[in-house]
């Protein structure tokens, strides 16, 4: 086989890569191990940045996110029994977010490759990227049974933590920067209306907790728990008591409880592979960078890459240049850091660390309080949230 572009992986971000080369009439093939009903199930992140509502819109996979995915202007931060909301388009010109589940924007850009772009490969396993280094680089898979090579121009790796193209780039060149959390993040998924029409974040003496939802009649929430929790050891009424006591106000606010049809943990970690890029092999998302969920990054950090990469591919297309694939690397990681840090804030300001002492505790608070009481505080966080831009 043959083909312009090799990409590793039908996430989010390979498989927008696919539809963005397609659009600007460039080949390509997608290799994903798993099976077509895995990729359209498997649980991932729900929020969606400004850009990558924008970026989805102009590759023609809006319309089903933009009739049913919800619309969000703010989130609502508690602490000390406190409310305070953050107004997006207020602070940042006009910004918002979607909540709309990895899962659904993986079903929307599957029907679009499969009707109109180049072949999708299910249940084709990548074994070795080789070559990197060469004009010709290759992908060595196995598919039906049987091992087979697609040759490319270009490799680009959007196979998450686990896969093989980043295992292609010489130890001697790699740099990782890393840090894993204390803690973890049980998660539930419940059949009952969200209790707010925004997502809340709680600090809280006895941990984190986050009221998320799914769709208007589907709730997603999150506890902070020790990084080595089974989800299976906590009850569902142990689980809504908890959450209760995390999310409480002094005003009259209550949390909606219903049946838990789904129950996990989630580690936190951050982690940065440098470099994203070694010869004609391009690393994007969990390939490269991991960011703890507290920032809502991780999807929207894999579609800047991928952008980055399409539009640095058209450039030469156009213009005969390799500039900006030259930049490819140090270009998205700017944006990966800056994410890193947003995220890492975040985390830090929200959750309790088991070695925490008091004086950290009292600094958790004086963040917070700044950022519900200074407009530069609250605009930064806005605009952090709402997502670095993409160019």
């Amino acid at each position: 086989m043959r083909t312009t572009v090799g990409i590793i992986g039908a996430g989010p971000a390979g498989l927008l890569l696919a539809r963005l080369l397609h659009n600007a009439g460039i080949d390509s093939v997608v290799l994903e191990s798993r099976d077509r009903a895995y990729v359209e199930h498997r649980q991932r992140a729900g929020i969606l940045e400004q850009g990558t509502i924008d970026v989805l819109r102009a590759a023609g996979a809006g319309e089903r996110m933009d009739r049913e995915g919800l619309e969000h202007d703010g989130i609502e931060l508690r602490f000390d029994r406190r409310r305070h909301r953050v107004d997006f388009p207020a602070l940042t010109g006009g910004r918002s977010v979607m909540v709309y589940a990895q899962t659904e924007v993986c079903k929307d850009l599957i029907a679009l490759q499969l009707k109109e772009g180049g072949p999708l490969l299910f249940e084709a396993e990548a074994l070795a990227v080789e070559g990197a280094e060469t004009d010709r680089p290759s992908i060595r898979f196995r598919h039906e049974g049987r091992e087979d090579v697609l040759e490319c121009d270009y490799v680009v790796g959007c196979d998450g933590f686990w896969g093989v193209a980043r295992k292609a780039i010489p130890a001697s060149l790699s740099q990782v920067f890393e840090r894993t959390y204390p803690f973890g993040w049980l998660g539930i998924l419940a059949d009952v209306p969200p209790s707010h029409d925004e997502l809340i974040y709680a600090r809280h003496d006895r941990g984190f907790a986050l009221l998320s939802m799914r769709s208007p009649s589907v709730s997603r929430l999150y506890l902070q728990v020790s990084a080595d929790t089974d989800a299976g050891t906590w009850s569902d009424e142990q689980i809504w008591d908890e959450l209760e006591r995390r999310l409480e106000t002094d005003d009259d606010w209550t949390l909606r409880r219903g049946p838990i049809t789904q129950k996990s943990v989630t580690p936190m970690r951050s982690y940065v592979h440098e470099p994203m890029r070694h010869g004609r092999l391009f690393l994007a998302g969990d390939a490269a960078h991991i960011v703890p969920p507290t920032g809502a990054k991780g999807l929207n950090l894999a579609v800047g890459d991928v952008v980055t990469f399409a539009r640095a591919l058209v450039h030469q297309k156009e213009t005969g240049s390799a500039e900006l694939l030259d930049a490819y690397s140090a270009n998205c990681l700017r944006r990966v850091w800056q994410a890193e840090r947003f995220s890492y804030d975040m985390t830090t300001m929200l959750h309790r660390d088991p070695d925490a002492t008091p004086f950290d505790l009292r600094l958790q608070l004086a963040r917070l309080d700044r950022i519900s009481s200074c407009r530069a505080a609250e605009t930064d966080l806005a605009l952090g949230y709402t997502g670095f831009p993409l160019d």
